[in-house]
C-alpha cells in the first residue's frame, strides 16, 4: 500500500487492503499514473457488476504493460475477498515491470530484475572453451573404479 501511495502521490483512503481496493477505483487510477489512458472509463458508483468492471479494466491494462498472465488475480479474489495474496503478488508484479519500461520514472517494488547477457561464440572460441577443460573436471580420475570396495551387505570395518 506504501508503494501505491507512492506511484499515485495521494493518500489512499483508510482501511485494509480489501476495502480500499474492493471497488478497482484505485487500482485503475494507480495503472493511469504507471501508464497514462490505460483505462478509459472508470466507474465510481453503481451496483457491484459496475465495479467490477474496474478491476476487469485494471487487469486488461496490467496485461498488456507485461504483468504475467499467470500473476493477474482473478476478479471474484479481489471483490469477493476470496485470494487476497493473488491480490497482491500482481501488485508485487506490476512494481516489478515497472523496471522494464524506461517512459516510467516513479517507484519501483522489488528486486531488480535481470537483464539479458546473450553471448555469441564463434566455432573457435567454443573449441578452445571445450578443448581447455580438465579431464578431472568431466568426471574422469584416471581409471579409478569402485572394484575392492566390499560388497553391499558387509559392514564397515574400522
Amino acid at each position: 500500500m506504501a508503494w501505491v501511495q507512492a506511484v499515485m502521490g495521494e493518500k489512499l483512503p483508510p482501511g485494509n487492503f480489501e476495502d480500499v481496493f474492493k471497488d478497482g477505483v484505485v487500482l485503475c487510477n494507480l495503472i493511469n499514473k504507471i501508464q497514462p489512458n490505460s483505462v478509459k472509463k472508470i466507474q465510481t458508483s453503481g451496483g457491484s457488476f459496475k465495479l467490477m468492471e474496474n478491476i476487469q479494466r485494471f487487469q486488461e491494462a496490467a496485461k498488456k504493460y507485461g504483468v504475467p498472465h499467470e500473476e493477474i488475480f482473478q476478479t471474484a479474489d479481489l471483490f469477493e475477498r476470496r485470494n487476497i495474496p493473488q491480490v497482491v503478488l500482481c501488485l508485487y508484479s506490476l512494481g516489478r515491470i515497472t523496471q522494464k519500461h524506461p517512459e516510467y520514472n516513479g517507484p519501483t517494488l522489488g528486486p531488480k530484475m535481470a537483464d539479458e547477457n546473450k553471448r555469441d561464440w564463434d566455432e573457435d572460441q567454443q573449441r578452445q572453451l571445450r578443448d581447455g577443460e580438465i579431464g578431472l573436471q568431466m568426471g574422469q580420475n584416471k581409471g579409478a573404479s569402485q572394484s575392492g570396495m566390499g560388497s553391499m551387505s558387509n559392514t564397515r570395518h574400522m
